[in-house]
């Protein structure tokens, strides 16, 4: 009779866990002015692992944008995403290139 308290403790601390799996990342960030065209305006990114059609928030040096991944990379080490020229520029990093930021 105590295995069903058990059980469930610990298919709620999992399910749980796996809700916080979403986890920030911190890295360089890059554009890309090729590849797959947005549809209205809309700011998209590609990253390597997240699934197409998520949303990621972006951040660097006190602006954070919204972009939606469709497409894959970037394949350069250290970086951890590249975002579409709108979405960069809606950051503000066009004139750097690279910058470090925080993905979530």
């Amino acid at each position: 009779m105590r295995t069903q308290p058990t059980l469930l403790f610990c298919l709620t601390t999992f399910s749980l866990s796996a809700f916080s799996l979403a986890h920030a990342e911190s890295g360089l960030a890059s554009y890309y002015g090729y590849g797959k065209a947005a549809k209205n305006g809309e700011l998209t990114c590609a990253h390597r692992t997240r699934p197409f059609g998520s949303v990621l928030k972006v951040s660097y040096s006190g602006r954070t944008i919204q972009c939606r991944v469709n497409d894959r990379g970037p394949f350069i080490r250290g970086r951890i995403v590249d975002l579409s020229v709108p979405a960069a520029r809606a950051l503000g990093m066009m004139s750097a290139g690279v910058v470090r930021v925080s993905v979530e």
